[in-house]
């Protein structure tokens, strides 16, 4: 069929890792050990928070919903990379091209939102102990994760909007996932504008959180330093660390690949901070809070412990 003088494109192909097909048996198996690696990990989190009384607080609350949602994001994206190359389907229809992208961008964005409320959280347990239970209240935290998510949803309308309003010349995909800017790219129209509003909500999303969680560790940092013994300064220290470790490689992955310009882009290091922030970073988030912090440990030791002994 024909649309004016383009095309009409039904589905895409993806060709994420065309220039790997030597690899592409030993990439599956990694990165399908990756994926279930993230699955189970993220499951102990939450299942061990949800069982565990000693976590029930709005730290762990936060990283509760972050795993849960750390989860969904990598059901959304890896399944279908798995798929691609093994071979048996690289192409995706335009809805399920469309959905994809969808769930992508809200998740990405209530990740970033939820990992500046978990920066909050630590900055009034540290700055301002003596109210942090009722400042941090759980209204209130269950009202940031409703606002995380409501983001989210309304920017992923948006982008979907705007993106999949355009006529497409080309059906296949540089890249393993329906992703922004590779979709646009096969767009027949001008994309200037889809190009300014994808960075300007890109930035709006990943900068304003950065800077917020920036501000708190600021704040964290000069309390910290007012602590006249070198223990409960270590100690301080010791219950941002965590949070602190996935902060930087979330939002340093996310702002070299959506907020560099378009014009240094290359094909293969997209696809590179792309796998990172897809299949990496999700089991970061678990394994950084299981090894570094003590207090999920010791809620690990102790189901385990109930479960030996019944």
């Amino acid at each position: 069929m024909m649309g004016g003088n383009h095309t009409v494109v039904s589905e895409f192909v993806f060709q994420g890792f065309s220039s790997f097909q030597e690899h592409t048996l030993t990439l599956f198996v990694i990165f399908l050990t990756l994926y279930l690696l993230t699955l189970t990990s993220n499951v102990i989190i939450v299942t061990i928070i949800s069982i565990d009384r000693h976590l029930h607080t709005p730290m762990y609350f936060f990283l509760g919903m972050l795993s849960s949602s750390e989860t969904v994001y990598t059901v959304v994206i890896v399944p279908r990379m798995l798929s691609s190359l093994g071979g048996s389907n690289q192409s995706i229809s335009l809805a399920g091209c469309a959905t994809q992208m969808f769930f992508f961008i809200t998740l990405a964005i209530t990740n970033c939102f939820l990992l500046t409320a978990m920066g909050y959280d630590r900055y009034v347990a540290i700055c301002n102990p003596l109210r942090y239970t009722v400042i941090m209240n759980k209204r209130l935290c269950v009202q940031v994760v409703w606002g995380s998510c409501s983001i989210g949803l309304l920017v992923a309308t948006i982008q979907i909007a705007s993106v999949f309003r355009m006529p497409f010349c080309d059906r296949r995909v540089a890249h393993y996932f329906c992703d922004i800017r590779p979709v646009m790219k096969l767009s027949c129209a001008d994309t200037t504008v889809h190009d300014t509003l994808n960075f300007i909500i890109s930035s709006l999303v990943i900068v304003v959180p950065m800077g917020l969680v920036f501000i708190s560790y600021i704040l964290i940092i000069s309390t910290i330093l007012k602590i006249s013994s070198a223990e409960g300064r270590k100690k301080a220290f010791a219950t941002c660390a965590s949070h602190l470790t996935v902060v930087i490689i979330h939002y340093g992955c996310a702002s070299i690949a959506y907020l560099k310009p378009k014009s240094e882009n290359t094909r293969d290091q997209d696809q590179l901070i792309s796998v990172t922030y897809t299949v990496f970073t999700p089991l970061l988030n678990p394994v950084v809070y299981t090894l570094r912090n003590k207090e999920v440990k010791y809620a690990i030791y102790r189901a385990i412990g109930k479960k030996s002994s019944q």
